[in-house]
């Protein structure tokens, strides 16, 4: 077996066109397309993020919440490669975003730090 990358990462939202104007203004990732399915009273957008990753957002009529804290088995957090965290940072918090204190990873070396999606969901920005 031989895994070249990882495809894509799916995020089920609560509030579809909250989470889309987060992903796509807030954050800046492109549309690749955008699907309402009907059989399912869903829709499933596909997000390009850089240059070969991709998130899938989806809306379900009331999904159950995502327990963030405490931390629970399972995935973590999504993190995103940035080249200028201060920059970034600054343009999160200008569209009204918070983020926690800039730390340093102390195995790399790295500056990080997290902020949350609409739904709660902890994301990581990671300097280059």
């Amino acid at each position: 077996m031989k895994i070249t990358d990882i495809h894509h990462i799916a995020i089920i939202c609560s509030d579809y066109e909250r989470s889309k104007s987060f992903y796509v203004e807030t954050l800046g990732f492109t549309i690749i397309q955008e699907t309402f399915r009907a059989e399912r009273n869903s829709y499933k957008l596909d997000l390009r993020v850089g240059e070969n990753g991709q998130i899938e957002l989806f809306s379900f009529p009331n999904p159950p919440e995502r327990f963030s804290s405490p931390e629970a088995c399972g995935l973590r957090h999504l993190a995103f490669k940035v080249d200028d965290i201060q920059e970034t940072v600054f343009c999160l918090h200008s569209q009204g975003v918070e983020t926690e204190n800039i730390r340093i990873d102390e195995i790399t070396g790295k500056k990080f730090t997290f902020f949350k999606d609409p739904d709660n969901l902890p994301l990581e920005i990671y300097e280059n």
